[in-house]
């Protein structure tokens, strides 16, 4: 990689006009704040690019057949897929465009041409499970960026999520398998009702899945003590060849629909820990993906934040993690340490 390759963005318009209806949360008011303020404030390093549409191949590697022909019956049409997940005439095309803006994002910094990347994307998609659409999301860009990441020869793929729901879908998609390993810090319990400790995967993937649930409430200083003292021990035991984010900024303390009380320092903080990760066991191959965030306030800052990190700033977690939150930690640590000796 060049020294002076850029941090690529990867949009669309077409993102704004997946319309799940009024007063539904995940509105294209969420993307066009983050946009405005990039606008506002333009990041020194970072070029814009449009995606392509994930091709059926790419798709198909994580969805059934089933679910790709729900999907493509709401092309052009206005539909209720249950009581989160709505669609609209262009949501079809959206999502297609946002998984291939997962794909684009992984290709740039796979091949060297991008010092990392970032899709801001709509709709998202962790909740996403090869056979079902639920959670707001259509298909599962991160799982289907991890796959083409595995076609393009990558052996060892991380996914992190840090968004406040617990991503069952990419957990459902890796569950069995140890070339990608999963990685979530989420509210517990909440929604999905998926994410507990003990969920550690199975089979060959027995200790790929690495779940930390928090009570609501935690802070920035909390989320540090995840990642230094779980999250980051196993990721660099398994040295992974790219690392993909789902970064959902609902762990917000403005947000809306979350619990917790994380600032844009904090995932700023979070997003410099994942680079040097990155930068420590693969070659700086680092992708962002846009997942949940529901303030009109806090999600546009805080993906600013982490666009200045991904150029070059670097945050520092507070420290003082709370008790409750070092339970969790040593809850998920003995569940895990069969299979990780580095806890």
């Amino acid at each position: 990689m060049s020294a002076d390759a850029p941090t690529l963005v990867f949009s669309d318009p077409v993102f704004l006009e997946h319309d799940p209806g009024r007063g539904h949360p995940e509105s294209p008011a969420r993307l066009q704040r983050v946009l405005s303020i990039l606008d506002e404030l333009p990041v020194s390093g970072v070029e814009m690019v449009r995606p392509r549409p994930a091709t059926e191949t790419e798709v198909a590697r994580v969805h059934t057949s089933r679910l790709r022909a729900q999907l493509a019956a709401t092309a052009g049409k206005q539909m209720v897929l249950d009581a989160d997940t709505h669609v609209s005439p262009k949501s079809h095309e959206a999502a297609l465009l946002a998984a291939g803006a997962a794909v684009g994002a992984m290709e740039a910094v796979w091949r060297g041409l991008a010092r990392n990347a970032f899709a801001l994307v709509r709709p998202p998609g962790h909740h996403a499970e090869p056979d079902e659409m639920m959670g707001f999301c259509l298909l599962n860009n991160a799982a289907i960026a991890a796959e083409a990441a595995r076609a393009a020869g990558a052996e060892r793929v991380l996914v992190l999520d840090w968004d406040v729901h617990h991503g069952n879908g990419t957990q459902a998609a890796f569950w069995r398998r140890s070339d990608v390993l999963y990685q979530s810090v989420h509210q517990f319990p909440f929604y999905p009702g998926t994410g507990a400790p003990t969920e550690v995967g199975e089979g060959p993937g027995a200790g790929y899945t690495v779940n930390c649930g928090l009570p609501g409430g935690r802070t920035d200083a909390d989320f540090g003590a995840v990642f230094h003292d779980l999250l980051l021990p196993v990721a660099a035991a398994f040295a992974p060849q790219l690392v993909i984010v789902s970064a959902g900024f609902d762990p917000h303390e403005d947000d809306p629909l979350g619990g917790m009380l994380c600032t844009e320092r904090g995932f700023a903080a979070m997003c410099t820990l994942v680079k040097q990760l990155a930068d420590a066991t693969s070659g700086g191959r680092l992708v962002l993906l846009l997942e949940g965030g529901y303030s009109l306030v806090g999600l546009p800052r805080s993906v600013h934040a982490c666009l200045e990190v991904l150029v070059g700033r670097a945050e520092e977690f507070p420290t003082g993690a709370s008790r409750d939150a070092s339970h969790s930690i040593r809850l998920s640590r003995e569940a895990l340490r069969p299979y990780w000796p580095a806890l």
